[in-house]
């Protein structure tokens, strides 16, 4: 059993920014000729958990060059269906408004 220690990044270090060119490259050996991340990452002297984070950004969006953050956005609002069900919604927060009264 491997004992693995994860160390939190020091105050002021430099992290290693790799081109996308390059990190396609790396992509395509270990997604289509199935090499491991062990043989990727002696090679190329990456590690592991980078070359893992790129493997899982991939997967996630199909790319590295676009990364997404924060919330994603609903890209068909359908605004007509939202008015009506806020409309419905004040409606019926004033019964119950009434009702207490």
């Amino acid at each position: 059993m491997s004992m693995e220690v994860f160390f939190m990044a020091s105050k002021g270090q430099k992290f290693e920014r790799y081109d996308l060119t390059f990190k396609n490259q790396v992509l395509k050996e270990k997604i289509e000729d199935q090499k491991s991340y062990t043989e990727l990452s002696k090679k190329y002297n990456i590690p592991k958990g980078t070359l893992t984070s790129w493997v899982m950004i991939y997967k996630r969006d199909g790319s590295l060059g676009v990364q997404l953050r924060g919330r994603p956005t609903e890209k068909n609002i359908d605004y007509k269906e939202r008015y009506e069900i806020l409309k419905k919604f004040q409606t019926f927060l004033e019964v119950v408004d009434r009702k207490k009264k």
